[in-house]
């Protein structure tokens, strides 16, 4: 959420005076404390015509193919430079539906809370989550929420499900990936692990590394509206970065994949922190981007379209699908030497999404 939509939304919701200024067990118990948290904020901040019924699920009028995804999140610290764990919420599965080629529509959103959590901050994730539906234009349409005990949580956990139509041209699916497909990622990667690392670790940077969480459905959208089915797969190469994805691509489709180092689009901030840390960029995760296979015919157009739009502005070709070294992944390195690229073998950054 920009600065501008943070003061927008803070001046169009002030925090009503309430009678806690922290969140307590009695906020989960389902009585007057719950529904007096759930008046004044859920509902107040995210109204609308399917989340005003306040029953226990939605009725949703939906026609044709569909996609459905969940996701949780558990990101520490909950706010970071560029955003917080509201706005990855609804992102992070608004991002998921839009690489399955669907428009995402309507979300469930779930809170686990930890006993303690400033009213303050519970409001400010409130607002992003809000301001994250308007930018992705979908709807929360029900909902749950949880308090457990001090000591027993992390402030707040997150989980969001959504639904959404799938886009009439698109033909999303590992089996439609053949030789000579071109892979070319969306912007600038690495950026968001590096946003909570560089807080975590205090590091000291000129300019602030600001996380990328951003929603992608209406670029994927315009996209599919022109090169359709030409589009064989997406991705967004969350945990695990873009060499873990490309990694489970490359042995499930049994293809190989040859890895360009110098394409590789890293601002010149977070390629310095990675250093420093001892990490590598590949493996560091994303939450604005999307990795896209497609056709070699159109693979030219569909970079220079993609850079047209403003959340494409920094992709780049990074790859190619081949048939060599099935179920490889080798990265031809800037200086021209060649390496394996393999999985993610544990956890390089917990707590990240």
């Amino acid at each position: 959420m920009t600065n501008e939509n943070k003061i927008r939304m803070q001046l169009q919701c002030p925090m009503p005076k309430l009678d806690f200024d922290v969140i307590t067990l009695g906020h989960g118990s389902g009585g007057t404390l719950t529904n007096k948290l759930l008046d004044c904020g859920v509902f107040d901040i995210l109204s609308n015509n399917f989340l005003d019924k306040r029953h226990d699920g939605a009725f949703l009028n939906m026609n044709g193919q569909m996609a459905f995804s969940t996701d949780s999140f558990l990101v520490s610290p909950i706010f970071f430079p560029g955003g917080n764990i509201g706005e990855i919420a609804v992102n992070g599965t608004v991002n998921d539906l839009a690489v399955c080629g669907a428009q995402p529509k309507y979300l469930s959103l779930s809170f686990i809370i930890e006993e303690g959590l400033k009213m303050t901050e519970f409001w400010e994730v409130l607002l992003a989550i809000r301001s994250a539906c308007e930018e992705a234009n979908v709807k929360i349409v029900t909902g749950d929420t949880k308090v457990v005990e001090k000591g027993k949580g992390d402030k707040i956990f997150i989980n969001t499900s959504g639904v959404g139509a799938i886009h009439p041209k698109a033909n999303i699916d590992e089996g439609n990936i053949k030789k000579g497909d071109k892979i070319i990622v969306s912007g600038n990667i690495a950026t968001h692990g590096m946003s909570i690392m560089s807080i975590r670790e205090g590091l000291d940077f000129d300019t602030t590394i600001e996380s990328d969480t951003t929603n992608l459905n209406h670029t994927i959208s315009q996209l599919l509206d022109e090169y359709g089915e030409n589009i064989h797969l997406l991705k967004d190469p969350t945990r695990g970065g873009v060499a873990t994805v490309l990694k489970e691509i490359a042995e499930s489709s049994k293809f190989g994949i040859d890895l360009f180092e110098n394409n590789l689009p890293i601002d010149e901030q977070v390629g310095s922190a990675c250093e420093l840390l001892g990490l590598d960029p590949l493996y560091v995760a994303n939450e604005g981007l999307f990795i896209s296979f497609v056709d070699a015919s159109i693979a030219d157009s569909f970079l220079d379209s993609l850079k047209q739009l403003d959340k494409g502005k920094n992709a780049q070709m990074i790859g190619t699908v081949v048939e060599e070294h099935p179920k490889q992944v080798i990265l031809e390195s800037s200086i021209g030497g060649k390496r394996v690229v393999n999985m993610l073998p544990g956890e390089q950054l917990p707590r990240i999404c």
